[in-house]
């Protein structure tokens, strides 16, 4: 049984490579903004954040997927389920290139066509989308978003909760700082300090990132 927070464009995702995998019989959706009993992409709402929270009713206990694209958001409820004890589901499409030499930790994403290479390392809820490539002894922390076509060269250091935008690039052994953002398109090739945006090709900070 598998219960995924969000049922929002980045849930169905999840959902859609949850089926795939057929590692999960079951699979239903918690979302804050929707009906429980709603059917979204075939999939039923049965509550809200709180429900998705509360220990399960059954004797089978399900597992949980936070799938909230907003990283700082994700890694808060995260933390929140670690605190709690839930048991929390890493989803891994088939059509994904995954090294058994690479290690993810709990709640992670990885989605269909995204390659992790030997030695990768995912920290929790981490989010590997469409196409991306992690390569070699690349260190990613908890609440980390690869977007779709990003590609780590071999020994990347990326910090907590920080993005990698659609199409960008980092070049082997630079580190990105916690909370930074890499806009689209982006080409790395220096360190990129925490809550720092940067952008263009060389990538160049546009301005420290404002957090609600």
């Amino acid at each position: 049984m598998l219960w995924i927070l969000g049922a929002g464009g980045h849930g169905r995702v999840v959902a859609d490579a949850a089926r795939a995998s057929r590692h999960w019989q079951s699979i239903c959706f918690f979302d804050d903004a929707r009906q429980a009993g709603e059917v979204v992409g075939g999939w039923p709402v049965a509550g809200d954040t709180e429900h998705f929270l509360e220990a399960a009713g059954s004797a089978e206990a399900p597992q949980r997927h936070v799938a909230l694209g907003d990283n700082a958001r994700r890694d808060e409820l995260l933390r929140r389920c670690e605190r709690l004890g839930l048991a929390l589901a890493t989803v891994i499409h088939p059509a994904a290139v995954v090294s058994p030499e690479a290690r993810l930790s709990a709640g992670c994403f990885v989605a269909a066509g995204a390659v992790l290479a030997p030695g990768a390392e995912l920290g929790v809820g981490v989010i590997v989308n469409h196409l991306a490539s992690v390569d070699h002894d690349c260190r990613l922390g908890r609440g980390v978003h690869v977007g779709p076509g990003a590609v780590l060269g071999g020994e990347v250091t990326v910090g907590a909760r920080a993005w990698v935008g659609i199409g960008a690039s980092v070049r082997h052994r630079v580190r990105i700082g916690a909370d930074a953002l890499l806009g689209a398109g982006a080409v790395v090739v220096a360190e990129v300090a925490e809550n720092i945006q940067v952008v263009g090709n060389p990538a160049r900070p546009m301005a420290r990132r404002q957090h609600a």
